[in-house]
């Protein structure tokens, strides 16, 4: 390794994919994920990887073995990570694909595929998982940063889960000062063919 994980960041955060705040706390918030895990995940995907958080720092302080997808819609985004992973020399196992994550999850190679899927502000709910769902395997899980004030009822609906081969949601507070919340969904079945629908579409027709 040749960089830190702290000096990508404040290189992220020059460039605008990296908020406001103390680098350590976004480096905890991404430790924080792996609470939510209970299993080394032997292929994983960071859904909308931006500045690299949570992808990068599970990629280089967790689970040594794991091969990982850092997927962004944008090009800008994805040159950093390419560069990201090169100075952390994890390319024998973390690539990078620009792409729409509704297209992405057509791919034959990597629908249902997945055992974990992380997010950490991809998107609102229904487009999230509509998107991370396709990815996952029967049996692998989707983790996602919630609000500050935690996961307010009604945020995951079960009934619009079910409709994608997931479980209901589970919110989990990891720390105690600063606390982070975060949501785990199961996927319980391969989501159904008829997801994700076609590029935009979640967005302007969420399903729940």
């Amino acid at each position: 390794m040749t960089v830190s994980l702290t000096d990508l960041l404040l290189e992220a955060r020059q460039r605008g994919f990296l908020g406001p705040g103390p680098v350590e706390r976004h480096l905890d918030h991404a430790r924080a994920f792996v609470v939510a895990v209970q299993d080394a995940p032997t292929r994983a995907l960071d859904l909308g990887a931006g500045g690299g958080l949570p992808g990068l720092v599970l990629a280089v302080e967790f689970w040594p073995e794991t091969q990982w997808v850092f997927l962004d819609a944008q090009q800008k985004r994805t040159q950093f990570l390419q560069e990201a992973i090169e100075d952390l020399d994890l390319e024998d196992r973390v690539s990078v694909v620009v792409q729409r994550a509704e297209e992405f999850g057509r791919d034959d190679d990597h629908r249902g595929a997945y055992d974990l899927v992380v997010s950490r502000s991809f998107g609102p709910p229904a487009v999230t998982i509509e998107c991370a769902a396709p990815l996952l395997r029967a049996g692998g899980s989707f983790v996602a940063s919630e609000p500050p004030e935690g996961t307010p009822p009604g945020r995951w609906p079960i009934d619009g889960l079910e409709m994608l081969g997931c479980g209901p949601a589970h919110g989990l507070v990891v720390g105690d000062d600063p606390e982070f919340h975060l949501v785990r969904i199961d996927q319980e079945t391969l989501a159904p063919e008829r997801y994700p629908r076609r590029v935009g579409i979640p967005a302007k027709r969420p399903l729940f």
